[in-house]
């Protein structure tokens, strides 16, 4: 039968469309990325703010962890950038 899937025509997509559509899945996922890396610097940051300067050795801890974790986070926002210069 002439209308069954099976004798249909498969579907050839060119490479080249299949490029472009990867490369836009992989900015889209860098943008997400970034995006969630930025929205933990602002955490980070409010979270050093409220502490302020220590008083006790739990706050000292607190900060030492949160200005730690800031410049981690820091670097990857860095290194995505670097790796996709189109997202800035």
């Amino acid at each position: 039968m002439p209308n069954d899937l099976d004798s249909a025509e498969r579907l050839v997509i060119p490479e080249f469309l299949e490029d472009r559509q990867s490369e836009a899945q992989v900015r889209r996922e860098a943008r997400i990325h970034l995006a969630r890396l930025e929205a933990d610097i602002a955490y980070f940051q409010a979270r050093l703010e409220l502490i302020g300067e220590p008083i006790s050795s739990n706050r000292a801890a607190q900060r030492k962890l949160f200005t730690l974790l800031h410049k981690a986070i820091a670097n990857q926002i860095l290194d995505t950038r670097r790796r996709h210069a189109d997202l800035r």
